[in-house]
């Protein structure tokens, strides 16, 4: 049976989006589990599709000394999951929140690939045409950033989780 005309632009829109590269990203996941200690934890959940991100991490001297995730989500949201916890060791809170800021404008406002520690979020580019997908590939920075600012106000102390 030939495929229709919907079949055929599924399969452009998964070849897309479900790049070997982002199922690769995906599929490897940095830094999975929790942390017994945090400094802080963060919990976001995606209302569209109910991906789900737990970051705890420690800060110390104003640097990432430990983090963790743990991330329920699709394809998407795990690649950029991965990509974090790839880089996200010795980071700021000001360069968790330059990545955050960079993805959220690559998606939302057509703005140019992450460069830097969160470089490898250019995988990602192609979801920038897919805004039901935006939440859930942003989740794990929101996260990471709202912990790393609730760990920078308590100045390294443990623990803080902060609501989703």
């Amino acid at each position: 049976m030939a495929p229709t005309s919907g079949n055929a632009y599924l399969r452009v829109v998964i070849d897309e989006l479900y790049s070997m590269r982002i199922l690769t990203l995906a599929a490897d996941m940095p830094r999975a589990g929790r942390l017994a200690h945090p400094s802080a934890t963060s919990e976001k959940v995606s209302r569209l599709c109910g991906s789900r991100v737990v970051v705890d991490l420690i800060l110390k001297d104003g640097r990432v000394a430990d983090f963790a995730q743990d991330v329920k989500a699709c394809a998407l949201g795990q690649a950029a999951a991965a990509i974090l916890g790839a880089g996200v060791m010795g980071a700021t809170v000001d360069e968790i929140r330059s990545g955050r800021n960079a993805l959220h404008a690559m998606l939302k406002e057509n703005g140019p690939a992450p460069e830097g520690r969160f470089a490898d979020l250019a995988a990602l580019e192609p979801v920038r045409d897919y805004p039901a997908r935006h939440a859930s590939t942003l989740l794990a920075f929101e996260a990471a950033l709202e912990a790393a600012i609730a760990a920078e106000r308590l100045g390294g102390r443990t623990s803080a989780a902060v609501p989703g």
